[in-house]
């Protein structure tokens, strides 16, 4: 449908129309994400069947069924140790994880209801009908039909990555790379040749949070991938630094950060040395794991105004809100709750440092939509260092993305706007998000001219940023 999620309105309809086939065709910026960077080192790499690309590797599409009573299990979710206890509810499997993945698939169909007016259901719709040309609607009755559809597209040479990465205008994707990670699907994607731009992103969380579960062998891998060892708080700032140089190298123009607050503290040498011997040594607190996170953003902030990497701020998540699926699953699978954020204080230590540094961006995003007007909107429209990224993970939908632009644009403008990032490990649907994203700005720019807010010209100069511009700008994507 041409006009979908176009407003009723005849005259801002008309106009939406126009504005998004002026950036319909523009090529997509893809600054954020989590596709795997091996999709790409293998030039006949295959996704598999249609659930282990569409629904194992899927949080939103999991969540929601396990929210219904089915099991983790029966949609083929791998365990970190398979239980041998009989199963202890509806969809518990006595023999382990389902592995007949049409019969997956055929449940999901069962139950597609469930998606119904949620972005998860409009983002697999329109990817079926756009990427794998299937129109018909997912429900128990077709599910054989459309598992053979899409499972005879999967074994063709068309849906390779690379073959993909062409036909979804893509200009760059980049990934998302633990700091100790060598980078070697990025090394085998440059020395194939391909001209494809995919390039890495630096994420330190596993070695900056001192409170993960992993945080003491993490700190092992940096010795061994910087070729020093971390003994101290000054050798863990020095591989880090060699880090960020590292992927720099390997063609990053950004790192990412995640955390529970955007708390900020800046501490003396000493005092970092400290909490960071008593990590070393198993005996940090949670006081300490709190203070030395935002001690770090502090200084990651002073390592971008040195080396130019673009920050990217991640705030407002409890991540495995739920302990059981934690214990059985591990991380990330669909359990994480957002919760209320404050900015003005807590980065105000940040901000006296680095926030008027033109020269110097971080990009805040936030999964506390309350934040937008009465904080972030402000702050951005103030200190020259900051940037909004766009609405992140639960608020990655039409009416999401509708609520941001009116919460921050009165005070940002749109030129403080980081663009659009598809933010996905989900690697068919990229075009689906970018496309959602310019059909609500088409929408929300028509508004705005129908109303006498901007002229025609105002709104199809507005339309190109929002769609292409802003995102290559704030990334430094121009190189």
């Amino acid at each position: 449908m041409q006009d979908r999620y176009f407003s009723l309105d005849p005259a801002q309809r008309s106009a939406a129309r126009e504005l998004y086939l002026s950036v319909k065709n523009l090529p997509l910026i893809c600054p954020h994400g989590h596709v795997d960077p091996r999709l790409f080192a293998d030039p006949d790499y295959q996704f598999g069947s249609p659930v282990n690309l569409l629904i194992i590797p899927d949080h939103y599409v999991f969540r929601m069924l396990y929210s219904q009573g089915i099991a983790l299990d029966e949609l083929g979710i791998p365990s970190l140790s398979p239980s041998k206890s009989p199963p202890a509810k509806r969809g518990d499997l006595p023999g382990g994880v389902e592995s007949d993945h049409r019969e997956i698939w055929r449940l999901v169909c069962a139950n597609w209801r469930l998606f119904r007016a949620t972005p998860t259901g409009i983002w697999l719709r329109d990817e079926l009908a756009d990427v794998f040309g299937i129109s018909l609607k997912l429900k128990r009755e077709n599910a054989d039909a459309i598992y053979d559809a899409i499972d005879e597209k999967l074994q063709s040479d068309a849906f390779r990555p690379r073959a993909l990465y062409e036909r979804f205008n893509i200009e760059a994707l980049a990934t998302t790379d633990a700091a100790t990670d060598r980078l070697e699907a990025h090394q085998a994607i440059r020395d194939s040749g391909w001209g494809g731009r995919i390039i890495p992103t630096f994420r330190p969380d596993a070695v900056v949070n001192i409170n993960g579960e992993a945080w003491r062998e993490n700190i092992d891998r940096l010795s061994d991938v910087a070729g020093s060892t971390v003994s101290d708080y000054g050798s863990y700032i020095r591989a880090l630094e060699e880090r960020r140089a590292f992927f720099k190298a390997m063609g990053a123009t950004a790192t990412d950060h995640a955390a529970l607050t955007a708390y900020t503290e800046s501490m003396g040498a000493g005092e970092a040395e400290a909490i960071f011997q008593r990590a070393l040594a198993g005996e940090a607190t949670a006081k300490d794991a709190a203070r030395f996170s935002g001690h770090m953003l502090i200084e990651m902030a002073r390592m971008s105004s040195e080396d130019g990497l673009v920050m990217q701020l991640h705030i407002g998540s409890w991540r495995d809100h739920n302990p059981s699926i934690h214990a059985r699953y591990g991380r990330d699978m669909g359990a994480d709750i957002p919760i209320g954020s404050e900015f003005t204080k807590n980065l105000k230590p940040l901000l006296d440092r680095f926030g008027n540094q033109p020269d110097m961006t971080l990009v805040l995003f936030n999964l506390d939509e309350t934040t937008y007007s009465r904080e972030l909107a402000p702050l951005a429209g103030h200190y020259p260092i900051l940037r909004l990224g766009p609405p992140w993970w639960f608020f990655d939908s039409w009416l999401g993305m509708t609520r941001f632009l009116d919460a921050v644009v009165e005070t940002t403008g749109i030129y403080n706007l980081a663009g659009f990032n598809d933010d996905t490990r989900a690697y068919p649907s990229i075009p689906t998000r970018h496309d959602v994203w310019r059909r609500v700005c088409a929408d929300w720019l028509a508004g705005q001219l129908v109303r006498g807010f901007i002229d025609e010209e105002d709104a199809f100069e507005m339309i190109r940023a929002l769609a292409y511009d802003l995102a290559k700008q704030t990334y430094r994507l121009d190189g």
